[in-house]
């Protein structure tokens, strides 16, 4: 058993709690106590973890401070008083989930659907307008957008995102998004068959007035498929990996753009290894390189991918933890399929006072040819600089095969 004393800063408070380790031949027990224990468990699988963080959100030592707000909900809840607790939104139509006046905080979205179309998880488009705007400061694939991309849901467990059981189909945010002048949140559906079921809430809080200096949430999705690799053969399998140079990014991975001031806080990163060989085919040593406030060259350089992600030696175990995470580490121990990796900047945002251009390789001096995707999530003042359009249904879906 060891013992650790943690610190977490969750909604500007820096909470203070203890953690035992506890390990035993079927599972690694997490236990967080200070007025709520929470614990990781194994489903029977050693390679596949799943966690309750229930706790960690916030602290129970603050939860008698009495506030001037207001509880709010939009929910797909029957309207007469049936069991018809849903909202079907038709092919080509976009649904309005809630739509807010004045001064609140967006606090937690829960969805779940039911659907006949494969891969509604890419063609369902998540949007959010902050304060009147007119180009939304949301705008992704609802799947992606909780967390998981390749239009997969499955069990997994992040501080603010998560998709829980049955399948991972009950999806969850709790990154909090505050508003002045009125927010409204939409879902349009671009597939070709009706969203039979779409249930929803949207809890927020309703203020008088915001307090000063609060950022305005965003998140936005990209796609290289494929990212423009070093196709050459005639190279030893070591030297296509390993070797090579890259000092200024330019062919490098975009996770993301920005203009404003704020602070970025992670990303989900989906990539579908696409080499077919039976040699070590590691789909990773690329490093992070972010340029802040227009930098030629990045003031914050990385190691590899795996060490950005927050692991190391080119991981193959699958592994949820509140700000970092494998939960699809591939299809086998070469890395081969579908691979989804989160980095959560929670308590270590990267801010910007002017840009932001967040990038990573992909493979080492970008040698490799991957399908990569990823969402960013960020805060920062209005206006924020438009979004490129989302690429059309077809070029959004899965890969099947490589």
């Amino acid at each position: 058993m060891i013992l650790v004393n943690i610190f977490a800063e969750i909604d500007n408070f820096l909470i203070f709690r203890r953690l035992i380790i506890v390990n035993t031949a079927e599972a690694t027990y997490f236990l967080l106590f200070n007025s709520h224990a929470s614990y990781f468990t194994s489903n029977g699988s050693s390679n596949s973890i799943t966690m309750s963080l229930s706790g960690l959100s916030g602290d129970l030592s603050g939860i008698a401070i009495l506030k001037d707000v207001k509880r709010k909900r939009f929910s797909s809840y029957d309207r007469t008083g049936g069991n018809k607790d849903y909202i079907t939104i038709l092919a080509g139509e976009t649904a309005t989930l809630a739509e807010m006046k004045g001064a609140g905080i967006v606090k937690h979205i829960w969805v779940t659907i039911r659907t006949r179309d494969e891969y509604y998880l890419r063609k369902l488009v998540l949007r959010a307008y902050w304060d009147g705007e007119e180009n939304p400061s949301i705008e992704v694939p609802i799947g992606d957008f909780f967390g998981i991309g390749h239009a997969i849901c499955k069990n997994y467990i992040s501080a603010p995102l998560q998709m829980s059981p049955e399948d991972g189909k009950g999806f969850n945010c709790w990154f909090p998004m505050p508003y002045s002048k009125g927010a409204k949140i939409t879902v349009e559906n671009q597939g070709n068959w009706d969203c039979e079921s779409f249930y929803f809430y949207v809890d927020y809080e309703e203020h008088k007035s915001l307090q000063l200096g609060l950022g305005r949430f965003h998140a936005t999705w990209n796609r290289n498929n494929p990212t423009k690799g070093d196709l050459t053969d005639d190279w030893d399998n070591p030297t296509w990996l390993f070797r090579g140079t890259n000092l200024d990014g330019k062919e490098n991975y975009v996770i993301l753009e920005a203009e404003g001031k704020g602070h970025y806080v992670g990303c989900n990163m989906n990539v579908h290894n696409l080499r077919p060989t039976q040699r070590f085919n590691w789909y990773g040593e690329g490093d992070d390189m972010i340029f802040i406030d227009g930098e030629k060259l990045p003031s914050l350089n990385g190691t590899g991918t795996e060490d950005y992600y927050g692991m190391s030696w080119c991981p193959t175990q699958e592994y949820c933890a509140p700000y970092h995470g494998l939960p699809l580490p591939g299809s086998d121990k070469n890395w081969n399929g579908k691979i989804t990796w989160y980095r959560y900047h929670i308590l270590d945002p990267i801010y910007f006072e002017k840009s932001i251009k967040v990038t990573i390789e992909h493979g080492h001096a970008n040698k490799r040819s991957d399908d990569y995707s990823s969402t960013a999530y960020w805060y920062q003042t209005e206006p924020h600089k438009k979004f490129k359009p989302l690429p059309p249904v077809q070029d959004r879906l899965p890969r099947e095969m490589p």
